[in-house]
């Protein structure tokens, strides 16, 4: 990674254009986003055992159950009736129209064939504490910044179909403790996030003017990556080398460590 060309720009003083903004959110993703992590590239390489990515989709789960608390906590910001209905498509998206359906009971399936009790994933009493310190910042971060803010931290969305791509199929390839069906928690995501994205994109395009504007939304969306980042550091540290699971998190067995 000698050559990446890491960010190294000063706080904004004059206002971009929008296609110049747009670039440097790309730039953003390009150097910040979670498809560099070691843990990540492990993942999608096969070079996880079972206990590993057991651990990764139990942590994952209580990001992916709060993502519509998130949302709803946008939403409920929202003043134009139109960007109301257009964000609640998230909502649908997660917790479905009826028990079982939706982006959450789909990463219950995936949890449910790894072996995973449910109440244990449920509950989230056995997740990592950064995982739960790192989560939470985010739905603080957009139920207390500006609107403006709380938009743009959701353009991690521009990135993740070139991410779940490539997880599905290294995990299709590599571990024969997974499934197309079991993996079906993705298969929608690769639409409904480059959908999500370009409106999340275009708002932010059209209401970040100045350039202080434009230097929050650009730090929302790093924020953001170095939530992700955080949580699969943490993953790292506890279920990799050295291994070091901290006191009443997961330890591959059927409860959490004392």
């Amino acid at each position: 990674m000698s050559n990446l060309n890491v960010e190294n720009y000063p706080d904004l003083v004059e206002p971009l254009s929008m296609e110049a903004l747009e670039a440097r959110l790309r730039e953003v993703g390009e150097t910040r986003y979670h498809h560099r992590h070691p843990f990540q590239l492990m993942l999608q390489h096969g070079e996880l055992d079972k206990r590993q990515v057991q651990a990764w989709a139990l942590n994952r789960y209580y990001y992916q159950a709060m993502i519509p608390i998130k949302d709803a906590s946008l939403i409920a910001r929202l003043d134009d009736p139109e960007l109301r209905r257009i964000w609640r498509s998230r909502l649908v998206d997660h917790d479905g129209n009826a028990p079982g359906e939706g982006g959450i009971a789909r990463w219950l399936i995936l949890t449910d064939s790894l072996g995973l009790e449910r109440e244990l994933v449920t509950s989230a009493r056995a997740i990592l504490p950064a995982t739960r310190f790192a989560v939470e910042a985010y739905t603080h971060f957009v139920r207390d910044r500006t609107l403006l803010e709380a938009i743009a931290s959701s353009l991690t969305e521009l990135f993740s179909p070139m991410v779940i791509g490539q997880r599905v199929r290294g995990m299709l390839e590599h571990y024969d403790f997974v499934s197309r069906e079991t993996l079906a928690y993705f298969e929608p995501r690769l639409t409904q996030a480059p959908r999500d994205a370009e409106m999340a994109l275009d708002y932010v395009k059209r209401h970040a003017q100045r350039a202080d504007q434009q230097q929050a939304v650009i730090d929302a969306l790093r924020f953001k990556c170095s939530v992700l980042w955080a949580m699969l550091d943490a993953l790292s540290h506890a279920y990799v080398a050295p291994g070091q699971v901290p006191p009443g998190a997961w330890n591959g067995e059927a409860g959490p460590t004392s």
